[in-house]
Formats: C-alpha cells, sequence, structure tokens
C-alpha cells in the first residue's frame, strides 16, 4: 500500500463514518523534504472532500461511495500559496527578527512576528532590534532556558530537539498518547431546524460558522467552509493584522470585536446564539477567562459544534504553551531530522508550513462530520486538534519524502480575476472536485470590513 493511502486510512479513523472509497488521486507532486509532505498535503485535502461529499444532495440520495479527486500538484501548491497578485505585492511572511539562531547549546528559533511576542523576546533578551544583535545575545543562552524564559513573558520560541528527544519528553509521549481527532458529544438542539444542510449544490449554503482563528490552520479550514458555501464570520481584536491575510480570507466576512468590551460580548453572544459552527484557536483556557467556557457556549446555543486547535496538544506540561507550525517542527524534531538526513549545519524545516495546512484540512473535515452527526441526530459535537498531533503523521513515516517539486503552470490557475481588498489577483485552481458538489467563494478581504452580522 501507498504512503498516501497509509496516511488517509490513518485519517480517517479519526472521522465517523467516512472511509476513502471513491477517492481518486492524479497527476504527480512531491516536495524535497526526508518526510512525505505532499501525500500529506494530497491525503488532509481528500479527507475533507469526502467528509464534504457526505452532505451533497447526490451521496445522500444514493448508496454508492462519494467521487472526489484531488490533484497532487495543485494539492501542494495550496499548501504554499494558492493566491497570484496582480499588480500589487503580498506582505512579506516573517518578521525580520523571526528565524533561527545558535544558543550556547544548539539552535533556537524566535518568532516575533506578532509585535506583542517581538517585545516580549526583546525585553528577555535586553538588546536592540537588530539582527546582529539579537544574535549575539542569543548566543549566550542555554537553548532551553532561553526558550522557558520568552515562554513566560508572553513570547514565542522553540529550542531545536531531535525526534527521539521530542519522543522521550513528556510532552512527545503526552501528545503521541492523544487522538488525532478528540471527539466529543455535547448538547441538543432541539429547535426544528437544528439542522442547516442545503439540498444543493452548496451543501453549506445557509450554515453559519464563526471563526476565532488566526495564522494558520484554523484560517485554512474556515476557508474551505465558505468555499463549500457556508456563511464564514471572522473575528478579530482591534489591531490584529496578518501577514497571510490575503491567502485565507478568501470567501469570508471579516469584522472586529473586542471581547473585553460588555459592548462588544453582548454582539458576540447575538452571535454564536444562532451559530451552526464555532471555531476557535486560542490557548486552552482563552476563551473560559472571558467567561465563555464550553459549557456556556452550550447554554447559549445548544448543539453548537465546538471546534478547538492548538499548538502543542491539550494534555502534558506544553499545553498552554504558545506555538506555531514553524516551533512545532523545532521542538518535535522534524527540523532535526531535516538537518540530520540531509547533512547540513542548520535546521531543515519542511519545505511550506505543513503542520498548519494539513491540520487546517482535519479541522474542516471535523466540522463537516459533525455537521452530518448533527443532521442525523440534533447532537452537537466538539472536536480538538493539535499542530504537534498532526506532526506524528510525519514523524512515522521519516525518510519517506524527497521528492522533486513540480511548480504551478499557467495553466493551474483560474482565468478569472478576484478583485480583493488589496488589488486584482488570479487564484490557483482548486486542488480538488467532487461529484455533485461546487467550490466557489467570494473575494479575499481585509480584516475588519464588515459589520458583525450574520447574513
Amino acid at each position: 500500500m501507498s504512503t498516501e493511502h497509509t496516511v488517509l486510512d490513518e485519517i480517517l479513523t479519526a472521522l465517523p463514518g467516512v472511509d476513502r472509497e471513491g477517492v481518486t488521486f492524479e497527476a504527480t507532486s512531491g516536495f524535497p523534504s526526508v518526510f512525505p509532505v505532499a501525500e500529506l498535503a494530497s491525503t488532509a485535502i481528500a479527507a475533507a472532500g469526502l467528509a464534504a461529499a457526505r452532505l451533497s444532495p447526490d451521496q445522500q440520495a444514493s448508496s454508492t461511495h462519494p467521487r472526489v479527486t484531488v490533484n497532487r500538484r495543485l494539492a501542494s501548491a495550496w499548501f504554499d500559496r494558492s493566491i497570484r497578485p496582480l499588480g500589487w505585492e503580498l506582505p512579506p511572511l516573517w518578521d525580520p527578527l523571526t528565524g533561527d539562531y545558535r544558543t550556547r547549546t544548539g539552535w533556537i528559533r524566535l518568532h516575533t512576528n506578532a509585535p506583542h511576542h517581538r517585545a516580549a523576546m526583546l525585553s528577555v533578551l535586553g538588546t536592540e532590534a537588530t539582527r546582529e544583535a539579537v544574535t549575539a545575545a542569543v548566543s549566550a543562552w542555554d537553548g532551553d532556558t532561553l526558550e522557558a524564559a520568552i515562554a513566560i513573558t508572553g513570547g514565542c520560541s522553540a529550542a531545536l530537539h531531535t525526534p527521539d528527544t521530542w519522543s522521550a519528553s513528556e510532552q512527545g509521549q503526552a501528545v503521541t498518547a492523544e487522538p488525532l481527532i478528540a471527539w466529543r458529544d455535547l448538547s441538543t438542539d432541539h429547535s426544528a431546524a437544528h439542522t442547516a444542510i442545503a439540498p444543493s449544490s452548496r451543501p453549506l449554503a445557509g450554515v453559519r460558522v464563526l471563526d476565532l482563528t488566526r495564522v494558520l490552520a484554523g484560517p485554512v479550514a474556515t476557508r474551505f467552509l465558505a468555499l463549500l458555501g457556508a456563511d464564514v464570520l471572522r473575528v478579530d481584536p482591534p489591531g490584529w493584522e496578518e501577514s497571510v491575510i490575503p491567502e485565507v480570507t478568501l470567501g469570508k466576512r471579516t469584522a472586529r470585536l473586542d471581547l473585553t468590551a460588555a459592548s462588544d460580548r453582548n454582539i458576540f453572544t447575538t452571535l454564536l446564539a444562532s451559530a451552526d459552527v464555532l471555531v476557535h484557536g486560542y490557548r486552552p483556557g482563552a476563551l473560559d477567562s472571558l467567561c465563555y467556557d464550553e459549557n456556556e457556549r452550550q447554554r447559549i446555543r445548544p448543539g453548537l459544534i465546538d471546534l478547538a486547535l492548538d499548538a502543542y496538544g491539550w494534555s502534558g506540561p506544553l499545553a498552554g504553551r504558545r506555538g506555531f507550525d514553524s516551533l512545532v517542527q523545532m521542538s518535535c524534531g522534524i527540523a532535526a531530522a531535516g538537518m540530520m538526513d540531509t547533512g547540513a549545519d542548520h535546521p531543515i524545516p519542511l519545505p511550506v508550513q505543513a503542520l498548519d495546512h494539513a491540520t487546517g484540512y482535519l479541522l474542516a473535515a471535523a466540522a463537516l462530520s459533525a455537521l452530518a452527526h448533527r443532521r442525523d441526530t440534533g447532537v452537537g459535537r466538539s472536536a480538538r486538534l493539535s499542530l504537534a498531533r498532526t506532526a506524528q503523521l510525519l514523524l512515522a513515516r521519516r525518510g519517506m519524502g524527497a521528492h522533486e517539486f513540480f511548480p504551478p503552470t499557467p495553466e493551474d490557475v483560474s482565468p478569472r480575476h478576484e478583485e480583493t481588498s488589496w488589488g486584482p489577483a488570479l487564484r490557483l485552481r482548486h486542488p480538488i472536485s467532487i461529484v455533485g458538489i461546487t467550490l466557489d467563494a467570494t473575494p479575499a478581504r481585509a480584516l475588519g470590513r464588515d459589520a458583525p452580522l450574520w447574513r
């Protein structure tokens, strides 16, 4: 059995009612990596497509298996970048100070894209905000000590560890013991219209998705739900911005609310009361501290589908740690394996933010599976995922990568112009087709462009 099929089978064991019969992979694909990144891309997208197919009118009307086709090359390309600006440029992905630095004991990655994370790092190092000054300051630290100090001050970093070190650590063992998707049934929606699943080629038309996620896995998930017709409303705090917004707000509306302000909390509660799906990527306990714990969310909206993701897993000493894809790769040994297996003298991460993208599609698949469950039972469900647990899909298959990537061609780009908030753009063709379902969405837009209201 191919690596692709074994990865897909492992994913589908976490998705009740979804199997891989009827899925087809076409075209060649690859990424230069010691891990099977391309296979992860195609299978994660396939899983979301198979879950969506359960909601298509064609599938509901017949006993045949869903028919889903994934283009391997386009799947890999969408794990990189799907948008092609025309006459304008995308913002840089990384802050100038973000990157890998040598400590006294090895390597550490500093993540400074958010201003408050940058400030936290600089306060610990006590240095100027230049690459040279940070390099000199970091070199005097022990890697694990610096990581812990930055975390205490509210910053983000990760010292480099090997796969063996990770698997032997308390956190590595905790994450390995967690399911890929942790499910739990919640409350029942006793209203007459507890399952708004449209009998059309846009199966999520009328489904309301409240998106409280940031870079990058959560926005990838809700982008896929928007392509299926969901009314996705992304809510951000005042002043928040991200470099990847043109990539991930396709099909969404965007609003701003301050959940520490009484008036905005009232608006949020009203939105939540009529939402079908809530997707949140806050650290564990963050919504609880705002008085929106899981019980309260279910009280406000019985039958709510409640989806959560974090970086380092939901148990173990690092469960509450801030983190991003590139940091998890350092912690769990992916970047070290890349360095060791290629003979490099510095960390070699995955060629794309594959943990984010894959977890995003798995989160979308979880939302679709939960919607099918609620359609049949009226019962809402919660699902928890993490970047670190997704990483285990790759760590278990070290040495199965090393492909040549074939970049997108002009034929891979949709001819339709997308009139985004920043100017016209082109978008790669969708990497997946699902019989009976049309994937379409409104253009990407900047944050805070819409009133906090459902359509």
